[in-house]
């Protein structure tokens, strides 16, 4: 039996939400969590693929199986087996030997975050079949599920990124972003996931006026977090930033809507409304978890708990890259 095994890491997007999708510069940060996923072949007569999913507690949420003609769902259907379904046919659409051998297929995928965490079980899905499958990662998640690409980005990367999709291209470089007062930053889970295709397609509807113009204050104040040299700069940029998508987007904040009392900053990341958002504080993560477990919000988690903080040596900051990248259109 031949064995093969992929992974992909989860994310957080730490700037240009929802902007991202028309090629504003954002900071997205890679998690420590991700998707494991397992692929076992054995001969057959008759092939077939099995999938099994488990949860981070390694209990079974999803099973089903299909034939590989058409990928036809051999099992009850329902809307994730009909997403997987939709998933492998693009797949074999990209290439064409995928899952053409006579052998039976066994796959078993493990998240290792709380499914309601909004960190990427779809990306990180995206990403690995991709791999296993020989594509695009980016083709196959804009023939699927949608979306600007990042979170494929880092799926594969093992530090914070700058992300952009400008002109429909892909492509992110590796920042040196391992601030001082990252001890100072903590990811507060919202208790509810947020439907991130739907939310892509809100945003589409919208006719914002002088887009060009947000999304060149979006790319300053990206470059104003990814360098900020202490707390209270970085929380000037989340100020500045959470209002001004507030005002285009015309949704309130997310300090405004929970946290009207707290003493530091909170910034809403990726889609509003829902999965995590980002606080500062410096009054220790005892007091800080305390304040939020009072207002019913009890996953606090600390940077270094959850985000890939592992720059590599050389990386440059984003005010180098673009000035590199200046000097070369010259």
């Amino acid at each position: 039996m031949r064995e093969q095994t992929y992974y992909g890491h989860g994310k957080l997007l730490l700037s240009g939400e929802y902007f991202v999708l028309d090629g504003a510069k954002s900071l997205a940060l890679p998690c420590k969590l991700g998707q494991v996923m397992n692929v076992k072949h054995s001969r057959s007569n008759n092939p077939t693929l099995h999938w099994k999913s488990y949860d981070h507690e390694g209990k079974l949420w999803f099973e089903a199986k299909y034939e590989l003609w058409r990928f036809r769902i051999l099992t009850e259907e329902n809307q994730a087996s009909i997403d997987l379904q939709k998933i492998l046919q693009q797949a074999r659409h990209q290439n064409i030997h995928f899952l053409r051998d006579e052998v039976d297929t066994l796959v078993e995928t493990r998240v290792e975050f709380p499914l309601n965490w909004g960190l990427g079980s779809s990306s990180t899905l995206i990403y690995n079949i991709a791999q296993w499958a020989y594509i695009s990662p980016f083709e196959l998640l804009a023939k699927t599920f949608g979306g600007s690409g990042y979170d494929i980005a880092c799926a594969q990367s093992m530090g914070p990124i700058i992300y952009s999709n400008l002109g429909g291209t892909p492509s992110w470089q590796s920042v040196n972003f391992s601030p001082l007062f990252k001890d100072k930053l903590y990811f507060v889970h919202l208790n509810q996931k947020q439907n991130s295709r739907r939310e892509v397609e809100r945003y589409q509807s919208l006719e914002l006026e002088d887009k060009r113009s947000l999304i060149k204050q979006i790319n300053s104040l990206t470059l104003g977090m990814s360098e900020a040299l202490d707390l209270q700069e970085f929380e000037a940029y989340i100020f500045e930033h959470e209002n001004l998508l507030s005002h285009s987007l015309d949704m309130p904040r997310v300090k405004d809507l929970h946290f009207q009392d707290y003493w530091g900053a909170i910034k809403s990341l990726g889609a509003w409304g829902g999965d995590f958002a980002l606080a500062t504080s410096d009054k220790g993560i005892d007091k800080t978890r305390e304040y939020f477990a009072s207002k019913g919000f009890e996953t606090v988690l600390g940077y270094d708990e959850i985000i890939c903080s592992n720059p590599l040596s050389g990386t440059e900051t984003l005010s180098q890259l673009n000035e590199r990248l200046n000097e070369a259109e010259v």
